[in-house]
């Protein structure tokens, strides 16, 4: 398997980081959650006056076999037909990657049909389709492998070479099975708490989608190290982004963090590199029951709480403004000292 050393950011800023901050025209704290988000990005890029250069966002897209036990109420080539859909840039992420100039690659990790050649499609398949977890492992440990490294060799050869922030989304009818079982099995909580409607489920397809996952986690009880949870109940199109992330952060990019599934890919390069928390911002938080509970594991507090729960790095598109806002206070606005503006005195 390959292995990622992320080293841990420098603090040696942080006082001046925060004196930065503190100072400028405004009551201190005042710009909330932009301060910390601004402190993050300073840090990461240890630097007093952090830039974002080149953001891109990196799609996903790939078949589960565990739809052959009817937990998602769309047929498997829904995940074909919409990555057509991403090429001819009529998907939500599309419309909301023009609105923000942000660099979208699409990512065939496990697609089970084809794809013409497209500028904005890259070839990465390591299977038509993962296996049905509810009988044998999703994957095997060479493929596990496959996907990782592939992942980390799409982060390090993104077209964009000064890219310096990074989204992650994904496309795969079954996927929201697959997370709420990695999710399960990496926090240990419970399995009704990781277990949403996905793409809209009723009661019934609830009850029967939760039956089916806890029967595959008896059946894989014994499964526990990372990389072989991943194997077992991940999607390649999981897996690929798992690997993506972690190199991500190898090369200090700052990360942007979607909803549920990209949040179980992170889970996932958490449990392998647990140093990868530093570069995370995460989003939004997803309307996809668990997703909640899955941010309070991490001690994540989201950026947005919009409802929303499409996935698609959609959550990671529409907040990417927020860092070019903390970016801009930071480097622009005036200082006390400079605008001529008194400071509030001791004891006050």
């Amino acid at each position: 398997m390959p292995s990622f050393s992320i080293p841990s950011f420098s603090t040696t800023l942080d006082t001046e980081l925060q004196q930065k901050i503190d100072t400028k025209t405004k009551p201190p704290g005042s710009l909330g959650k932009l301060e910390a988000l601004s402190l993050q990005l300073g840090r990461i890029q240890n630097t007093l006056s952090p830039e974002l250069r080149n953001p891109s966002i990196l799609v996903f897209a790939g078949d589960h076999g565990i739809t052959e036990e009817g937990v998602s109420p769309y047929p498997q080539e829904v995940t074909e037909q919409m990555v057509l859909n991403f090429l001819h840039g009529g998907a939500a992420i599309n419309v909301f990657c023009r609105q923000n100039s942000i660099n979208l690659h699409v990512v065939d990790a496990g697609v089970k049909g084809d794809f013409p050649e497209h500028p904005d499609l890259i070839s990465a398949k390591i299977g038509r389709g993962t296996k049905n977890f509810a009988q044998i492992p999703a994957m095997t440990k060479t493929e596990c492998e496959k996907a990782l490294k592939k992942g980390a060799e799409l982060s390090r050869m993104l077209p964009e070479t000064e890219c310096n922030v990074i989204g992650f989304g994904e496309m795969g009818i079954g996927n929201t099975s697959s997370a709420a079982v990695l999710m399960q099995r990496y926090t240990g909580l419970p399995l009704e708490i990781c277990v949403g409607k996905g793409t809209g489920l009723d009661d019934s397809g609830l009850v029967h989608k939760r039956e089916i996952l806890q029967k595959a986690l008896d059946l894989h009880a014994e499964i526990q190290e990372p990389k072989e949870v991943l194997a077992t109940f991940g999607g390649f199109e999981i897996t690929m982004m798992t690997g993506a992330m972690l190199e991500s952060a190898v090369l200090g990019r700052t990360l942007l963090i979607d909803g549920f599934i990209a949040g179980s890919a992170f889970l996932a390069a958490f449990r392998i590199v647990p140093e990868i928390m530093q570069y995370a911002v995460f989003t939004h938080q997803s309307d996809e029951l668990g997703h909640g509970e899955m941010l309070k594991f991490l001690q994540a507090e989201p950026l947005l709480s919009l409802g929303m729960r499409l996935g698609e790095g959609t959550g990671a598109a529409i907040a990417y403004p927020l860092l070019q806002s903390a970016v801009a206070f930071l480097n622009e606005m005036a200082s006390f000292e400079s605008a001529g503006v008194s400071d509030r005195s001791d004891g006050e």
